[in-house]
């Protein structure tokens, strides 16, 4: 499959231009994708059972894939073409899951934006309460660790770390850590004009905390969701991800007030 097949993903700076027009679609929800080939195809169709009957033809699905070794971009290429609301960008010049996530903003159309992983350890099966909150919240968080969410069997050592984690941002940037139970979660919608025209400045894995941090960003909901088991392949997960965890506090920590 040729990469004249796939549209160019955006390149500079990490900022949502604002948009205009009458071609807003409701939801724009993007699946960042690395090596998820297994899971990709059976994710998609799940996803689609569930936000057909919700919304119609008033979404799309954006999968931004960094150039898979495995061909997760070509699997999911193969399924749009008979899922009209699917979209696929194949990024070959850039890397990185919350990058990822934030191109396929840039290009994405929807009032309402989201992000979502593709190896099912996120249940589409939350999108309908978490669309039902987002009719009167500015961000709706799926959360672990309110009322009706787990943990699930997330590894000992994952658990250690993720409470690790959360307690360094509750002591580095309380304002945004206890705005919701789970700022570090992968799984959530917001509005579009929250982040419009603010650069985002992410490293790693977490994108929600940027939003928190220097979007805006009034009203927040949460919906507990029990995580689910990786249904295919491993974690892409790593050690080095801690480092830019801690650039990622330190920068909300100094620039977050500008935005406020």
């Amino acid at each position: 499959m040729s990469d004249a097949q796939f549209p160019a993903a955006p390149t500079g700076p990490l900022l949502l231009p604002v948009r205009r027009g009458s071609d807003a679609v409701l939801l724009s929800l993007v699946v960042p994708t690395f090596n998820e080939s297994a899971n990709i195809r059976p994710f998609l169709a799940t996803l689609r059972e569930t936000l057909d009957p919700l919304l119609g033809c008033r979404y799309e699905v954006i999968v931004v894939d960094d150039d898979s070794p495995d061909g997760t971009w070509e699997v999911a290429a193969q399924v749009a073409k008979d899922y009209p609301q699917l979209r696929v960008l194949r990024r070959r010049a850039e890397k990185g899951l919350s990058t990822a996530v934030i191109r396929g903003w840039q290009v994405g159309r929807g009032e309402v934006l989201g992000t979502i992983n593709a190896d099912f350890q996120h249940p589409p099966s939350a999108f309908p309460e978490m669309m039902r909150r987002m009719e009167s919240a500015d961000l709706v968080v799926a959360t672990r660790y309110a009322e009706g969410g787990s943990v699930g069997t997330f590894p000992p050592h994952r658990r250690v770390l993720s409470v690790c984690a959360r307690r360094l941002g509750a002591l580095m940037i309380p304002e945004v850590f206890g705005r919701v139970t789970d700022p570090l979660s992968g799984f959530y919608l917001f509005r579009r004009q929250s982040i419009e025209g603010i650069e985002l400045r992410p490293a790693g894995f977490k994108t929600l905390i940027e939003i928190l941090g220097r979007g805006s960003v009034e009203r927040v909901a949460e919906c507990g969701y029990e995580m689910q088991s990786r249904r295919s392949g491993q974690s892409n997960v790593r050690w080095r991800h801690t480092f830019d965890y801690l650039v990622q506090l330190g920068r909300i920590r100094l620039e977050a007030p500008r935005h406020r």
